[in-house]
């Protein structure tokens, strides 16, 4: 029987990777063609601010945000600029560190924050009001979270989303505006929080869009999302189904990673990947952990907290070694006709999610 919040049956929930991609049910569908028209309208909106951009802004584009030494880096713990005390004693660099402290994620942290994009209110509390005053909420809820752990804020800004639209590349896909992703990095690091990095790539190669944000991926406060559901394969458009990625990938994506930590001498670096059904990713076993990179899956998908518990149960099933887990929450959606789950309600889940986002 459908769950009349999310529109899901169990059997187009539980369906597996084995009959390829699933439709998306009429509910669930029209949500995502509204995500979708919305985002292309919000990066309009957010394409035409980034031309106005605050002096500030401007002149943190005087020091490139993956500039060795810059000042943008000193702020959470990545390497200042090489100085000596006196010829022949050079002083002694400090190696970069997560915003609060540490070199390793866990289990020293619960990760806990907001996704958006400014200009779309549909795609999450992150894209509505002060990005300040979002970073200062988040931060709040992540305390209600702690459960023995140090609560770290994270800030999931969309850097590359889906679009409905082929655009000029045929790629069906935008990537938000530098000035854009500089200044919530600003956010992140004034609240001493993670930027989680969102890619939705539509039909373009997930590494390729990985590699066009490495100018921020050298910061140690800097990590990715992954967005299967939104990569399309030849003749998709985001929105009419099912994307879909593999454990390969996500380990061509780790291992890509796990280059950038080892040659800036980073801490360890958030691998995110938020998966709403078993058919969106694919050859789970064929998933390798990398060396200083942090896998996050996340379970996606809107309902009430039943359907929740269940879709999680099916999720974190067989849970391949070297995964850490994550739960994603709607504001709005699965409130509808249902409830929020509360903190402790998520906490109660087995594993335990190490990461919790809200939309």
């Amino acid at each position: 029987m459908a769950d009349k919040v999310s529109g899901r049956t169990g059997t187009e929930i539980s369906r597996g990777g084995t009959a390829g991609r699933d439709p998306v049910p009429a509910p669930e569908a029209s949500r995502r063609r509204m995500l979708a028209v919305t985002t292309a309208a919000g990066l309009g909106l957010l394409t035409a601010c980034a031309g106005t951009s605050s002096r500030a802004d401007s002149a943190s584009r005087a020091s490139p945000p993956g500039r060795p030494g810059s000042s943008a880096s000193a702020g959470s713990g990545s390497p200042g600029p090489s100085g000596s005390a006196s010829p022949g004693r050079p002083k002694k660099r400090r190696r970069p560190e997560l915003p609060r402290g540490g070199r390793e994620l866990f289990p020293r942290y619960r990760l806990v924050g907001f996704c958006g994009l400014p200009g779309a209110a549909a795609l999450g509390r992150l894209g509505t009001g002060d990005p300040g005053r979002r970073a200062a909420e988040a931060e709040k809820v992540a305390h209600s979270f702690a459960a023995g752990r140090e609560p770290l804020p994270v800030l999931e800004l969309l850097a590359t989303v889906a679009n409905s639209a082929a655009g000029p590349d045929g790629m069906y896909r935008s990537r938000t505006p530098a000035a854009t992703i500089r200044r919530f990095h600003r956010v992140a690091r004034e609240r001493r929080g993670l930027l989680l990095l969102n890619i939705q790539p539509g039909r373009a190669a997930v590494l390729d869009e990985v590699k066009a944000l490495r100018d921020w991926l050298v910061h140690p406060d800097v990590g990715i999302a992954l967005d299967p559901e939104w990569e399309m394969g030849s003749g998709e458009v985001p929105g009419d189904t099912y994307g879909h990625t593999d454990g390969h990938e996500l380990t061509k994506v780790a291992r890509y990673l796990s280059g950038l930590v080892e040659k800036h001498d980073l801490p360890q670096k958030p691998l995110v990947f938020h998966q709403v059904a078993t058919s969106v990713v694919g050859a789970e076993s064929a998933l390798r952990p990398q060396p200083g990179v942090a896998l996050i899956k996340s379970a996606d998908g809107i309902g009430s907290p039943g359907l929740k518990r269940g879709t999680w149960h099916k999720l974190v099933h067989d849970l391949p070694d070297g995964l850490h887990t994550g739960f994603k929450l709607f504001y709005e959606e699965d409130a509808e006709g249902s409830r929020l789950m509360t903190p402790k309600e998520v906490l109660a889940l087995r594993p335990q999610p190490e990461y919790v986002m809200y939309e």
